[in-house]
């Protein structure tokens, strides 16, 4: 975040346009925050019907942890898909 210029320097049509730029900034912040969060209800909605779908099984019930941890430190090699 910028820091804010010498107040007692600029003139009255300088803070006038600082304060246009900061609130159309905050209104673009706002409507890209407004679009995520809406994105992430669809994808929560999505995951909820799955689960309910399978009974509450998730398809991370098959992850084996222990194997994925190996291969992201670079213990072992990752598996093969022969």
């Amino acid at each position: 975040m910028e820091a804010l210029p010498d107040l007692a320097s600029v003139s009255d049509e300088q803070l006038r346009e600082l304060i246009r730029q900061l609130v159309q900034e905050e209104q673009e912040v706002s409507y890209r925050r407004r679009m995520l969060h809406g994105k992430i209800d669809i994808l929560r909605a999505e995951l909820v019907a799955r689960l309910q779908a399978s009974g509450g099984k998730s398809v991370l019930d098959q992850v084996d942890v222990d194997s994925l941890t190996s291969i992201l430190a670079s213990k072992a090699p990752p598996p093969s898909d022969a």
